[in-house]
């Protein structure tokens, strides 16, 4: 309190960036321009707030995102609105409302900018961080995959980033994902007792999203459960060993 005044801080898990870090910023985001422009991506910004069914269905409703996490509210308009908590969602539904999905069926964007997530605030991680990604959409080709892998991998080099690790994952498709889910759940059934609750009601819903989950004993239980890659059909193994022999992948 000075003069009776009230001091101001900024909310908890928000923090400001100044001067001299907000230069490197500057750098980084510049890098992150030069090096998606030569790959031919363009900048796409959409807004922060979105609608919360956006979200729901894009992120899906079993995820901690959705049920813990979102900055969500009811507007003068009684709209269910959100701070977006992450960018895929938002591209999408500006490349489909746009019209771009005809014009342009094959499209390369890039974004960078606040989102928002309320939790715990610890180092490294804040309830309103700042994002750069990209898409490139209207393709399924690994080379797509192989695109986006390669293209990051330029941008961290570009920027000066050491000690990083590329693990390759996929997570199938509806044809093999239901003999996967089967296995899963009644691998988790058997240790039912030990998941939190969360796990404990998705596991009817969504057992996939149990492998998501921040518990520790849940973490601990998962390291044992069935491998995806057990379950891949044809086309998702031919897709998962295309992308990994793409040479910026190989040692």
């Amino acid at each position: 309190m000075t003069n009776g005044q009230k001091k101001f801080a900024a909310v908890k898990g928000m923090v400001d960036v100044m001067p001299p870090q907000s230069m490197i910023w500057q750098e980084v985001e510049a890098s992150a321009r030069k090096v998606f422009a030569s790959y031919g991506y363009r900048e796409i910004r959409t807004p922060v707030v979105e609608r919360t069914e956006l979200f729901r269905r894009g992120v899906g409703e079993t995820t901690s995102i959705v049920e813990k996490e979102m900055y969500s509210f009811v507007d003068q308009g009684e709209d269910s609105l959100t701070l977006r908590p992450e960018g895929t969602a938002s591209v999408v539904r500006a490349y489909i409302e746009s019209g771009s999905c005809v014009s342009e069926p094959i499209a390369r964007y890039y974004y960078m900018g606040p989102m928002f997530r309320r939790e715990r605030p610890q180092k490294g991680r804040q309830r309103q961080f700042y994002q750069i990604g990209c898409e490139l959409l209207g393709v399924e080709s690994p080379l797509a995959d192989a695109e986006v892998i390669a293209m990051t991998a330029h941008f961290l080099e570009e920027v000066g980033a050491e000690g990083i690790a590329l693990e390759v994952n996929s997570i199938g498709c509806p044809e093999c994902r239901p003999s996967f889910n089967e296995a899963l759940t009644g691998f988790l059934k058997a240790r039912e007792g030990e998941l939190c609750d969360d796990c404990k009601r998705r596991m009817g819903r969504n057992p996939m999203r149990i492998l998501d989950c921040k518990s520790r004993t849940c973490r601990e239980i998962v390291e044992k459960a069935p491998r995806i890659s057990a379950h891949w059909c044809g086309g998702c193994r031919e897709h998962f060993d295309a992308v990994s022999r793409f040479p910026i992948l190989l040692p």
